[in-house]
């Protein structure tokens, strides 16, 4: 299966900014032509807005903010079928974007066309050096932005292993719960996450300018501190996980989250503080980074479906009843069991009706007729 992946480096070329801003134009040119004449094939675009883009760049520019506005009107006509008074898109930060086919990684430096043999050279780190030296890579597209970042994509074929053994993963706003088939159970602590982004939203309300631009320079600056503590809580929990399961050959289940946002809205009979804690909840991040580091080690994901996972008893299947904090009490079975424990083996139990390896307690058991 192919596996893709991106690494990312600040960089301090200040030439580039010219060609971000010219990039960034050129895509809401086509925007307004696509809209305005209401094409929606990328080569009919490119047929007629191809002159009126020609402005000395390179013609690879060109493809590429075509190619970046078709995708820009195909998720607006998407959302304006469903919300009538979307707002038609207009690019406002510059950035770039292009293919693997215009730039070149030669002597450690990444060499980017501006126009016909001229060229910006972009030193490049030790670590993305490294990152892609590893053999039989195949480079992607590279994305510029301001701030000035270079994020370069890069891909790879990999062999999906047959495994041993499947283990389950069950999210939670503070905690992730995993249980294996070989009936190790572990919790991965999240609670400095709620805790950093309950903070950074403290801080930010007591923000009093009323200048809109001085406000939403610092709560972007604040945005970026909280996405930059949470992200590295949730790599690091997720390179444990996927680390666990490489280690013991195990495939990954988890469960198809979907429409998690429409249970918090406003109007729920629910309380602002607790909507705020829910949305902030980063089950689909943490979900994103499992699966494209499993895969990149050649691990088979598995998702199914989330109902019922935490009201019926992993035992016997029967409906639980919820007692104290995070425990639940099955009157059929009369235990008293960890809510997500509970959770995270019937998630397993439904992983493994795909796959034939059962757990080490399960047997067949002969019927006399």
């Amino acid at each position: 299966m192919l596996t893709v992946k991106a690494v990312k480096q600040n960089i301090q070329i200040a030439e580039i900014n010219g060609v971000l801003e010219t990039f960034r134009r050129m895509v809401n040119e086509a925007i307004r032509v696509g809209l305005k004449q209401n094409i929606t094939s990328r080569f009919k675009l490119t047929k007629t807005v191809y002159k009126e883009l020609h402005n000395g760049l390179h013609t690879w520019y060109i493809l590429s903010a075509v190619e970046k506005a078709c995708a820009i009107l195909k998720n607006y006509r998407k959302a304006k079928r469903k919300h009538p008074y979307t707002k038609q898109p207009y690019v406002k930060k510059a950035f770039l974007s292009i293919g693997n086919q215009a730039y070149k990684i030669a002597d450690g430096k990444l060499r980017l066309p501006t126009k016909p043999r001229q060229f910006i050279y972009i030193p490049l780190n030790k670590h993305t050096l490294n990152v892609l030296s590893e053999p039989n890579l195949k480079l992607g597209s590279i994305t510029c932005k301001s701030p000035l970042t270079v994020s370069i994509s890069f891909s790879k074929e990999t062999a999906e292993i047959e495994p041993s053994g499947y283990i389950a993963l069950d999210r939670n706003l503070d905690n992730v719960t995993t249980a294996s088939s070989n009936g190790e159970i572990t919790v991965y602590d999240l609670s400095k996450a709620t805790k950093a982004k309950a903070v950074y939203n403290d801080v930010r309300s007591h923000f009093r300018r009323n200048d809109a631009r001085i406000r939403k320079c610092i709560f972007g600056k604040y945005d970026g501190k909280q996405k930059n503590r949470v992200n590295q809580i949730l790599h690091n929990v997720s390179k444990q996980i996927v680390e666990q399961a490489e280690k013991k050959r195990l495939g990954i289940v988890m469960e198809n989250l979907k429409g998690i946002r429409r249970l918090y809205r406003k109007g729920n009979g629910q309380g602002r503080r607790f909507r705020g804690r829910m949305n902030s909840w980063s089950c689909y991040e943490l979900q994103r980074q499992v699966e494209y580091k499993a895969r990149w080690k050649g691990l088979p994901i598995i998702y199914v479906s989330p109902q019922k996972t935490s009201s019926n008893c992993a035992i016997c299947g029967s409906k639980i009843l919820e007692c104290t904090e995070r425990q639940v009490y099955c009157p059929t079975c009369n235990k008293f069991v960890d809510r997500d424990v509970n959770a995270a083996k019937n998630i397993l139990a439904r992983g493994l009706r795909f796959k034939p390896v059962g757990q080490p307690v399960e047997a067949m058991v002969s019927v006399k007729r």
